[in-house]
């Protein structure tokens, strides 16, 4: 299931060149899937974290800048789940301006289940399993090699007990 978030740029995303500082990008993509939280599945990722002591931190991050973005404009960040493994996710999200229909930032991500009391990754809840809605894979093959190795390596989130 897509879902879109609308935001403007703001005056602190831009750089000196007057447009989008390319790390802002993937605040955006972020604040897309905290909206997919609260809007989608009826949580809000603060109390995710807070409350049910559980985050998805990310571990693999993909992204193409297409076009710039300036001061000022208006965009929507379109995010959809792509597949949702044993202890991961990968989100794709589309970046576009408001009323076109080319994207100007395409990001893919994968996340991991984590316990935020051990920071050890585990299995994504069932409760939550059933409120993560994936797109439907257009393209016939299945989940990507990448989330599936992901899925099987050695404690990615252990990274986060330094």
């Amino acid at each position: 299931m897509k879902h879109r978030t609308h935001l403007k740029v703001r005056f602190g995303d831009v750089d000196l060149a007057g447009i989008v500082y390319f790390p802002r990008f993937l605040h955006y993509c972020h604040v897309g899937m905290e909206e997919y939280f609260s809007v989608v599945m009826g949580i809000d990722y603060d109390k995710l974290l807070l409350e049910r002591r559980i985050a998805f931190p990310t571990v693999h991050i993909e992204i193409d800048f297409l076009h710039p973005l300036r001061y000022g404009e208006e965009v929507e960040i379109e995010m959809e789940i792509k597949k949702i493994g044993r202890t991961s996710v990968e989100w794709n999200y589309r970046i576009f301006r408001h009323g076109e229909s080319d994207a100007i930032a395409q990001s893919r991500q994968i996340t991991v289940c984590t316990d935020l009391d051990s920071f050890e990754k585990k299995r994504v809840p069932e409760w939550l399993r059933s409120r993560l809605i994936p797109s439907p894979d257009r393209s016939g093959t299945g989940a990507t090699q990448e989330a599936k190795r992901l899925e099987t390596a050695v404690e990615p989130a252990n990274r986060f007990n330094r």
